[in-house]
């Protein structure tokens, strides 16, 4: 049987998150693989994997902010606001005179903090059952509902000028649902020289970053996180005893213990440190919001 587990995969470059999750069924002999968030196939770095029961955590772990590096190519703009698509337009050599350092640091202003967002029409956002991207291809007009997010760090790391076009690296801070290609259109539209990104890695996933992930050839059916480690990092951890673990699993309540813990949902882990499940408060009491399948020891 294979042990449930959190996985973290550094993905490639070229490879659609459906293809890491298919080698990592390959690898580890299970259908039972889901993930917590995709990365275009152009966007390397980190992607969450639950592996068998464990995929019942990535509730708790999909709404987490992240954090990116990428960079932005100010001057040109492209059919999919990324180095994917097809060149569209190239500023003028009027409209660089307006670019400053002044300007450029006005335009990351306004696109930091709480903002109204309208996703890249390439995204994979469903418009009435089907995905925007394959609208888009199919050749319809689609139009996307802006969204509130929350952009809390837009640094600009370095700058390289090129003929008619200007790099940024930059690092970004961000709540779940941004899209940096829409970060690179807007402040390049902004700016009145357009922007596509060119380049995007995935650095954090709230508390789990791509340092402790593997490569795809590094895929040896073991999981870098079991289930209480992993849920111990997103949420409140609560120690529960061998008879409290069995109620919970058998749907009772833990009867006067909801003090003891400053907010809920939290991880109930049992003597033997496994993740029995995740508890919520009812008045007093602890009850359980989601088990985990119990694994023969």
């Amino acid at each position: 049987m294979v042990p449930p587990g959190i996985l973290l995969v550094d993905k490639p470059t070229g490879l659609t998150s459906h293809d890491v999750v298919a080698r990592t069924r390959r690898a580890f002999g299970t259908r039972k693989v889901g993930h917590a968030g995709t990365l275009d196939p152009m966007a390397t770095g980190l992607l969450v994997l639950g592996i068998e029961g464990a995929t019942r955590l990535l509730t708790y772990i999909v709404g987490a902010d992240k954090t990116y590096e990428a960079t932005i190519r100010l001057g040109w703009t492209t059919t999919t606001d990324d180095a994917d698509g097809e060149i569209v337009t190239r500023a003028d050599p009027v409209a660089w005179e307006a670019v400053t350092d002044s300007s450029l640091d006005d335009g990351i202003a306004a696109l930091t903090g709480a903002i109204s967002q309208v996703p890249s029409t390439v995204s994979a956002i469903k418009v009435d059952g089907r995905r925007a991207y394959d609208r888009v291809r199919a050749g319809e007009d689609v139009v996307l509902v802006a969204r509130d997010v929350v952009v809390s760090r837009f640094d600009v790391i370095a700058r390289r000028e090129g003929a008619g076009f200007l790099d940024l690296d930059v690092a970004v801070d961000c709540s779940s649902g941004t899209y940096i290609r829409a970060l690179a259109r807007d402040l390049g539209a902004g700016l009145g020289v357009g922007g596509h990104l060119t380049a995007l890695r995935r650095t954090r996933v709230g508390p789990f970053g791509v340092r402790d992930a593997v490569g795809l050839d590094a895929l040896t059916g073991t999981a870098t996180l079991t289930p209480a480690e992993a849920a111990s990092r997103v949420l409140p951890s609560f120690a529960v005893s061998e008879e409290e673990a069995r109620d919970l699993r058998h749907g009772k309540r833990i009867h006067g213990r909801a003090g003891e813990i400053a907010s809920t949902p939290a991880a109930a882990i049992d003597p033997d440190g496994v993740l029995v499940g995740i508890v919520e408060k009812r008045g007093a009491d602890l009850k359980s919001a989601m088990n985990m399948p119990e694994v023969l020891r």
